[in-house]
C-alpha cells in the first residue's frame, strides 16, 4: 500500500491562502462594508444617547448592547437590527480574514503577528455583539451582561490573580494611549479610497477619525483604571465596562460637560466607521 501525498505546505499557509481568496471575494467585501456601517451605527447611537443624558435630554449612559436594546424598540427595530446583527457578523468575518490574510502587510514579526491575533480576538468580540444582537431579535435573551465581572473574578481567583489583572488593566490604558498616537498620526488615511474624495470628504473624515479615536483613548483609560483598581482591592465589582466609564465620567467634576465631549467623540467615530463602509481599501493585499 503507498502511503499517501500529504498536501503541499503545512496548515497555516493552507489557512493563509483561503483567506486570501476570501478577502478578494465580492460577498466578503460587502459583508464587511456592512459590517463598518454597522459598527459606526451601534457606536454613533451610544454616543447620542450619553450626549442626550449630558444634556438632561433623556438619554443614558450605556454599552454597545444597550445600543442593540434601543435599536429593537424603534419602528421597525426588529428589521433594523436583524441588519445590524448580520453586518457585525461580517465585521467579524473580516477581522478574521485581516488576522489570516494580512492584507495590510503587518508581517509575520513579533509585532506583526501580535497585531493579527488582536484582529482575530476583535473578530471574536463582535461575532458575540452580533450573537447579543440575533438573541434580542429573537427575543430570547441580550440584556445587560456580567461578562466582565465574571472573567475579572476568575483570574483573580488564580495564582497570581491580582497581578494578571492588574497587567491587563495596564495593557488596556497603553491601548488608550495608542488611540491618542493614532489620532495624532492620522495613519488611518492610508486605509482610506482617498483617490475618490473629495478635499473635503479626506478633511471632515480626519477629523472625525481624530476626534473619535480620542473619545475611545479616554474610554479605554477609564476602564484600565478601574482594571487596576479591581486587581488592588481583589474586588471584581470594581470592574467597568463602556457604560460604566461614561458613567463615572459623568460623576467627576463639571462631569456633563466631560461627558458630553467624550459623548461627541463617540458619535465621532460612529461616523467615522459609516464613511469607511464606503471609502475602506477592502480586498487588496
Amino acid at each position: 500500500m503507498k502511503p499517501q501525498k500529504l498536501p503541499s505546505g503545512n496548515v497555516g499557509d493552507q489557512a493563509e491562502r483561503v483567506a486570501k481568496k476570501a478577502a478578494a471575494n465580492t460577498w466578503v467585501e460587502r459583508l464587511a462594508r456592512l459590517g463598518f456601517a454597522a459598527k459606526g451605527m451601534v457606536y454613533a447611537l451610544v454616543g447620542l444617547l450619553a450626549a442626550q443624558a449630558a444634556l438632561g435630554a433623556g438619554g443614558k449612559k450605556t454599552d454597545t448592547q444597550g445600543a442593540l436594546q434601543t435599536i429593537v424598540t424603534q419602528p421597525f427595530g426588529q428589521g433594523l437590527l436583524s441588519l445590524v446583527a448580520i453586518g457585525l457578523f461580517g465585521y467579524a468575518l473580516w477581522r478574521w480574514v485581516e488576522a489570516a490574510a494580512d492584507p495590510d502587510q503587518k508581517g509575520n514579526d513579533t509585532k506583526g503577528i501580535l497585531l493579527r491575533c488582536s484582529y482575530a480576538a476583535n473578530g471574536l468580540v463582535y461575532a458575540s455583539l452580533a450573537l447579543t444582537a440575533v438573541k434580542i431579535v429573537l427575543g430570547t435573551g441580550g440584556g445587560s451582561s456580567n461578562a466582565s465581572r465574571d472573567w475579572t473574578a476568575l483570574l483573580l481567583a488564580q495564582p497570581f490573580g491580582q497581578w494578571l489583572v492588574g497587567t491587563i488593566g495596564a495593557l488596556v490604558i497603553g491601548l488608550g494611549f495608542y488611540q491618542f498616537y493614532e489620532a495624532y498620526k492620522a495613519k488611518f488615511r492610508q486605509k482610506l479610497k482617498l483617490q475618490e474624495m473629495s478635499e473635503a470628504e479626506q478633511t471632515w473624515t480626519v477629523r472625525l477619525g481624530r476626534l473619535g479615536l480620542s473619545a475611545r483613548g479616554v474610554v479605554f483609560g477609564v476602564i484600565g483604571f478601574f482594571l487596576i483598581q479591581a486587581a488592588r482591592q481583589s474586588n471584581p465589582n470594581q470592574v467597568k465596562g463602556l457604560g460604566g466609564a461614561l458613567e463615572s465620567l459623568a460623576q467627576q467634576p463639571y462631569g456633563s460637560w466631560v461627558l458630553g465631549t467624550v459623548a461627541i467623540g463617540l458619535i465621532a467615530y460612529g461616523i467615522y466607521y459609516i464613511v469607511q463602509a464606503r471609502y475602506r481599501q477592502i480586498g487588496t493585499a
